[in-house]
């Protein structure tokens, strides 16, 4: 942004503190701003036809949540929960169409901001597709080592999970139940061991070996 554009930003944006369990906004409210997330994490979550609650994914310091809703014109299609102590700068949409207007680029930053959020959700779709619960499970904790390992060797990892198991088994589309046998199975195979939320890993090598034992068809 320019000097110019950081000023009027500057102005316009408010910041809140939102404790775990409190929504920043809710599926079926209208958008009336984007929400940035300085410090803390968020859970992206929808309501599945049985009007349960499910966690689609993660989100961190940096990301912008609520852009497409806005640029749409429509109404929250998810809801966003804070999952651990969050402060949230929000931004009017008053504010956010000004900025778009009188700056094109960022416009294209935007669209280049939902093309990825696209390709995340066709890997996840394709994960889904291929890949059996051990395999999609090893895939999660994989992606968790970068920003939730506490512990690392020469050949595995510690690390502290973020989430319940319910919530875990939401993010790759299987129910809690299957979660506990798969968790069981992982244990008792050595490849992953579960005390409460800390895994430990002894072997990367090993981890991955159930991506590709765990390919279908």
């Amino acid at each position: 942004l320019s000097k110019g554009h950081l000023d009027i930003l500057q102005r316009s944006k408010s910041a809140r503190s939102f404790l775990p369990g409190e929504p920043i906004y809710h599926e079926g409210a209208p958008s009336d701003g984007i929400h940035c997330i300085a410090e803390g994490m968020v859970g992206i979550r929808k309501l599945d036809e049985a009007g349960n609650s499910i966690l689609l994914r993660l989100s961190h310091p940096g990301e912008t949540l609520g852009y497409r809703s806005l640029l749409a014109g429509g109404d929250h299609r998810t809801t966003a929960e804070a999952l651990a102590p969050s402060t949230i700068c929000f931004i009017d949409q008053r504010t956010v169409w000004h900025l778009l207007k009188s700056d094109p680029a960022i416009g294209l930053r935007f669209l280049q901001h939902a093309a990825h959020d696209l390709d995340s959700a066709e890997d996840k779709a394709l994960q889904s597709a291929t890949l059996t619960v051990r395999g999609r499970l090893a895939h999660l904790l994989l992606v968790f080592r970068e920003r939730y390992a506490i512990a690392e060797d020469e050949d595995g990892f510690d690390l502290q999970l973020p989430l319940s198991r319910q919530d875990l088994a939401a993010m790759i589309g299987i129910r809690p139940e299957s979660m506990s046998r798969t968790i069981r199975h992982l244990h008792d195979n050595g490849v992953a061991k579960f005390a409460g939320r800390r895994v430990h890993i002894p072997s990367v090598e090993v981890l991955l070996g159930e991506l590709d034992a765990g390919k279908m068809g």
